[in-house]
């Protein structure tokens, strides 16, 4: 299955799955930058590098391993990569942190390097997460618009917040250590890879029918 940390910038994802990995068996730990970025990365180049990361995720599912990929890519980016569906099991937990701390650490790790809108920038795309991450229907265009035109958005942006399928797990770091923010990325991946043995995880195969969505409703065609 794919478990994917998801986030602004500087809220401490790729230290964390790093941490957690370490602890855990049969779980590949990777970073969507770490194979390069390019001088000016669009969404259109995030969406492509998604699906590669998704199609590698396969690979490791063919091997009985898990991927745990830190980025920025949302839900809604990962449910319509076009190799999505292909998954056994999609989880995503947004690791979130205050404002404050968040411009404390860009200036930190990236001294002189952003101006104040660019840090706005950051914190802007911050706010966006939090609210995509419990409503499928804010401002989609944020990722959606001038994409990859592989991707498939139909599959969520019908959805409603209640859909048991729109689910990303909220991991706030501030005023937490390192150690005890890695304890809760490894209880969510346990937890994770429980519910998709247990059939419970909402984002196991068959997400994407329509059936299946409208069976998860209680509703009839």
């Amino acid at each position: 299955m794919l478990l994917k940390l998801t986030g602004s910038s500087c809220a401490g994802k790729t230290t964390l799955a790093f941490a957690a990995g370490e602890r855990l068996e049969r779980l590949a730990v990777h970073d969507f930058d770490e194979v390069g970025v390019p001088e000016n990365p669009d969404r259109h180049w995030r969406h492509r590098e998604t699906e590669r990361w998704v199609r590698r995720a396969l690979e490791y599912q063919d091997r009985g391993v898990d991927l745990l990929l830190t980025g920025q890519s949302p839900l809604g980016e990962v449910l319509a990569c076009p190799s999505a569906p292909l998954l056994d099991g999609i989880a995503v937990c947004l690791v979130d942190v205050s404002d404050e701390v968040r411009r404390s650490r860009l200036t930190a790790r990236d001294a002189g390097r952003w101006d104040a809108r660019a840090v706005g920038a950051f914190l802007g795309w911050a706010a966006w997460h939090r609210e995509h991450a419990t409503n499928p229907r804010h401002l989609p265009g944020a990722v959606v618009d001038d994409g990859w035109p592989d991707m498939a958005w139909d599959r969520w942006t019908g959805w409603t917040a209640d859909d048991p399928r729109w689910c990303t797990h909220l991991l706030d770091t501030t005023d937490r250590s390192v150690s005890e923010s890695a304890d809760q990325v490894e209880q969510w991946v346990v937890q994770q890879r429980d519910a998709l043995r247990s059939e419970r995880l909402p984002l196991s195969r068959g997400w994407s029918d329509p059936a299946a969505a409208r069976a998860d409703h209680g509703t009839s065609p």
